[in-house]
């Protein structure tokens, strides 16, 4: 018998499910000519596990988030409004690649929206 899933990092699958979201994301980051420059210069490695421990701590994992601030990591950056609904729309890309269903997919997005005036360039 399966457990239940309680909380959103469970139903997004888990650590194996947060860490697929993560890879597909970087891998489309990688490949897109809009966006890929303000990743130009990151160290993806040190990306891939803040992100990931982030995701997991903003579903109600078993992660506690000690990165910068959303504000610390993005000023400077001048993020379009436009490039972050692109960016927006390559998550959800790797959630559709790793079988992640609408509903749960919104909840993630739900969760994320409050971050956007911390990420946008105004």
């Amino acid at each position: 018998m399966q457990a239940p899933q309680n909380t959103l990092y469970d139903k997004l699958g888990g650590e194996a499910g947060v860490d697929g979201i993560v890879s597909g994301l970087i891998k489309q980051i990688g490949q897109d000519k809009q966006i890929f420059h303000y990743f130009a210069d990151a160290n993806i490695s040190r990306f891939r596990t803040h992100l990931t421990t982030h995701l997991c701590a903003i579903t109600d994992g078993p992660c506690q988030y000690t990165g910068d601030s959303m504000t610390d990591i993005h000023t400077g950056m001048k993020i379009t409004e436009k490039d972050f609904n692109h960016l927006v729309d390559l998550l959800i890309n790797a959630m559709n690649l790793e079988g992640i269903p609408h509903r749960i997919l919104n909840q993630l997005i739900a969760k994320l929206v409050p971050l956007r005036v911390s990420i946008i360039y105004i």
